[in-house]
């Protein structure tokens, strides 16, 4: 269909309170105005923005890097479930050459994960020590699309639990530079402690954040953190724990009371005015393509369906500084025959995915 003039009508929702009943796509942009060509293909149902998954991992799975043929595979899968848009929060893979296919979702780049030595997923990240993370932090603000991707907190053998990765001040002179680069700073944190650290350093998000209390979700809505939980694989927790258990039996106990108190944590923070945003954490343990079961996650936690929706198409896309259904914007769309804001469960089964003007399926 690249060729033709797509007529979409039906429910086009523009925003959370926002419907217009058709639009049309014209030379892969969306345009509002009826235009004059009669070679006219017909798109109907319920149409959102392209779903966002802001939190995976592209060319990333569990022993490392992988070759461009399975890169590509994660794409195609995240493109089929409908996530257009795609936030990469650390590959040692580099995925730019996907910049280049009008068939394959937009990616944004946090570059390579950055982690302490040793204290993180083998092959992952690079591993330095305090007094080379400006310097990496600098570097992949460079290779990256205006965020970076540290490691907050990993199981310390000494401990035998989940404890932070980085001195507080090395941590305020990294997001510093990152900020100075332009780049914002999102990190990987499954407990309490590093939480406190990284909102006083000034970070602009936490992936995970399962480790949030009363006070240092005070901190994330005072200070604007966003959160992206990815609760499809906070469910694998109990695993992480029975891996763990033998050698670590108090790291496996708060792995579970972190699993355990899940929805409510998350719940908290959304009550407490904390951004929240949908991310599978695809990539290291879990296949893509999950990002409607995210989006189901989301509302067991509290979220009306509206919230959840507005977490992976307006809100997310916002956030990220990326158009939604706007005049002159990329038609990057996906349809649906029954409507998402009355059940999101919708959302695993699109009828039309629309990217840069066509379609799909």
């Amino acid at each position: 269909m690249s060729g033709a003039v797509l007529h979409v009508n039906g429910s086009i929702l523009i925003g959370p309170q926002e419907v217009m009943d058709e639009l049309w796509v014209v030379d892969g942009k969306v345009t509002f105005d009826r235009p004059a060509s009669t070679d006219v293909q017909t798109v109907q149902g319920y149409v959102v923005p392209g779903l966002v998954d802001a939190h995976c991992h592209v060319g990333l799975e569990a022993t490392g890097g992988v070759p461009p043929e399975r890169a590509e595979e994660h794409a195609v899968a995240d493109r089929d479930a409908g996530a257009l848009l795609l936030r990469d929060a650390g590959s040692p893979y580099d995925t730019h050459w996907i910049d280049d296919r009008d068939d394959l979702p937009r990616i944004i780049r946090a570059g390579r994960h950055i982690a302490r030595t040793k204290r993180y997923i083998r092959n992952f990240a690079h591993e330095i020590e305090p007094e080379d993370l400006v310097a990496y932090v600098r570097q992949e603000a460079r290779r990256g699309d205006g965020w970076v991707k540290l490691v907050g907190d990993w199981i310390d053998r000494d401990r035998g639990d989940l404890a932070p990765c980085w001195p507080r001040e090395a941590l305020k002179a990294a997001i510093d530079a990152a900020h100075e680069e332009g780049a914002r700073v999102t990190a990987h944190c499954f407990g309490e402690e590093s939480l406190g650290d990284f909102a006083w350093a000034g970070t602009d998000c936490i992936e995970h954040a399962t480790g949030l209390t009363e006070d240092s979700i005070d901190s994330f809505a005072r200070q604007g953190i966003a959160i992206v939980p990815t609760l499809v694989n906070i469910a694998n927790f109990p695993s992480f724990a029975d891996a763990g258990e033998a050698k670590f039996p108090g790291y496996a106990a708060h792995m579970r009371d972190l699993y355990d108190r899940r929805y409510a944590t998350i719940g908290a923070a959304h009550e407490a005015g904390v951004q929240v945003f949908v991310g599978t954490d695809a990539g290291g343990q879990l296949p893509h393509g999950l990002v409607a079961r995210e989006v189901e996650e989301l509302t067991k936690v509290g979220m009306t369906n509206v919230e959840a929706l507005n977490a992976a198409t307006w809100g997310a896309r916002e956030w990220l500084g990326r158009d939604a259904l706007a005049e002159g914007a990329s038609a990057d769309f996906v349809v649906y025959a029954e409507d998402p804001r009355d059940d999101v469960r919708v959302l695993a089964a699109p009828t039309q995915i629309v990217l840069r003007g066509k379609a799909f399926r």
